[in-house]
């Protein structure tokens, strides 16, 4: 029975993606394999932590030189470029957008949690009311010494021009503006791709470095924490009436939470990185040899 949860429904021609435990019982009885009742089953899968019902997504990485790119960011985590420690006079920023946010106008305000309620409780029903891309730069902090910040802003879209923009919020103030060097990071997105970009925005800040991370390697990107974070914290549930009541409440979170931050306790290293390519190689060898 425990072979069968660990194989996809279809191995055993059952038109599903994944078992539930409802499902995995009714298969296991109509064919005849045990007569254990659904408790009993549910107990065996717990025996060895098995969730046929749940699923993680993963992507492997195919640049042969995923390490050597995304090495140079996992220094800058650790207070490191170039193998010599950052001036403390030195910032590291990652940046990004959040596209599409919508502003969902529900029919009925939602009901805050009352007594013996399990919590809010949110009208289904919504009139969209428009969208918004967020972008943001996060100051990344040092723990002990600085805390991070937030910068952001809501345009109508995304692309060079918005993002160049929240360069310009970023750069033109202190202490980045006369800082030795300000690191920014980011990935491949079209508004920062490429040589094209470091050439632009080096030209138009001399203490900006651009640093690319590896096509697929958000995940290595601190901001996308912070969007973690602004996802949970703000735009869930979503209700709200227009697209300028999302970019003040965005606004309103920024300021609350340069507040009360704290550096993320970031411990994932270039060794950690490197440890990780190599089991990943020894899985799967073909798709990095294919890249």
């Amino acid at each position: 029975m425990k072979a069968i949860a660990c194989e996809l429904p279809r191995t055993r021609g059952v038109p599903l993606s994944r078992f539930s435990r409802a499902e995995l019982h009714r298969l296991v009885i109509e064919r005849g394999f045990t007569e254990a009742s659904a408790s009993t089953i549910a107990r065996w899968l717990r025996e060895d932590a098995l969730k046929p019902w749940q699923h993680r997504s993963w992507i492997f990485p195919t640049d042969p030189a995923f390490l050597e790119k995304a090495g140079p960011v996992l220094d800058l985590y650790q207070g490191r470029w170039e193998g010599k420690l950052l001036h403390p006079g030195e910032f590291v920023i990652c940046a990004d957008e959040k596209p599409s946010i919508q502003a969902r106008a529900r029919i009925h305000p939602p009901l805050p949690v009352a007594s013996g309620s399990r919590g809010q409780r949110v009208e289904h029903t919504y009139r969209r009311r428009g969208a918004l891309t967020y972008l943001a730069a996060l100051d990344i902090g040092r723990r002990g010494r600085r805390r991070p910040c937030v910068f952001g802003r809501s345009e109508a879209g995304g692309g060079i021009v918005s993002f160049d923009r929240l360069v310009w919020q970023v750069m033109t103030k202190e202490p980045y503006a006369s800082a030795r060097r300000v690191f920014w990071i980011v990935d491949n997105g079209s508004s920062h791709r490429g040589q094209k970009a470091v050439q632009r925005l080096e030209q138009r800040w001399p203490n900006l470095v651009l640093v690319h991370l590896p096509v697929h390697a958000s995940w290595l990107n601190q901001i996308e924490i912070y969007f973690s974070i602004v996802q949970r914290k703000v735009l869930e549930p979503n209700d709200f009436q227009d697209v300028p009541e999302v970019a003040r409440t965005l606004n309103a979170f920024e300021r609350h939470w340069n507040e009360i931050a704290e550096p993320f306790d970031w411990n994932f290293n270039r060794d950690d990185l490197a440890a990780l390519i190599e089991r990943l190689t020894a899985r799967e060898p073909q798709l990095l040899l294919a890249a």
